[in-house]
């Protein structure tokens, strides 16, 4: 069972060179959720992982089930663990901390959030500071009519222009019964594009023009 007690060694962050990436992976508000265990089980086997997860992103998550040494941080964190002048702030630690940060799924309202600067929760908090030098992955998970809605292809434009490299959904069964685009791509696919970007470094760029290409065709736009 992943840890969530108690809050301040949690913050202890082991800043020192690492024998393994450190990964943050964060999931929001999507029923894709349900496949956050499985992703941060592939993670843990390469990389010192922690987990940051949403209010709505819970109702899909069995926190029993993460591993046990992957520290789960959900959004009342943010709030509780600072004191006073001084103490750490979570969203800053965990940036400061962190090599590769993973968001899957990436829900549509926290995609929206991201493309308009909004921070009201410690996912998007870490969004808002994190430093964009560092590899950032998203993988995207919505109904096909949201994926189609004009506001969609601005907000992927957005995405793109701060650098963020994103997983294109697939076309399967989603949970309102429609067999459409619009599923969070698997797990294993999001663990294996993370994986080749963070062996293809300082060619991070290289790898993020390939998945832009792959989107903009989707899309249908030009780069």
């Amino acid at each position: 069972m992943a840890t969530s007690e108690p809050i301040q060694e949690n913050l202890a962050m082991d800043y020192s060179q690492p024998s393994k990436p450190r990964v943050l992976l964060g999931a929001s508000g999507s029923v894709a959720a349900m496949k956050f265990e499985i992703l941060c089980l592939c993670f843990s086997e390469w990389a010192d992982v922690r987990a940051v997860a949403t209010a709505s992103s819970l109702h899909f998550i069995d926190k029993s089930s993460l591993p046990s040494d992957i520290v789960l941080y959900p959004n009342d964190d943010e709030w509780s663990t600072w004191k006073k002048i001084g103490d750490e702030v979570l969203h800053i630690e965990l940036c400061k901390w962190a090599y590769i940060m993973v968001i899957a799924p990436l829900s549509t309202n926290t995609m929206a959030m991201i493309a308009g600067g909004l921070c009201d929760n410690l996912l998007t908090c870490i969004m808002r500071v994190w430093d964009y030098s560092k590899p950032l992955f998203v993988a995207l998970a919505m109904n096909t009519l949201m994926w189609n809605n004009p506001f969609t292809e601005h907000h992927l434009q957005t995405i793109n222009q701060l650098g963020i490299i994103l997983i294109p959904q697939v076309t399967k069964r989603l949970a309102c019964g429609d067999h459409r685009n619009g599923a969070m791509a698997e797990t294993s696919q999001i663990y294996t594009s993370v994986r080749l970007a963070w062996k293809t470094q300082p060619h991070v760029q290289a790898v993020h023009l390939w998945f832009l290409l792959v989107i903009t065709a989707h899309l249908g736009c030009s780069v």
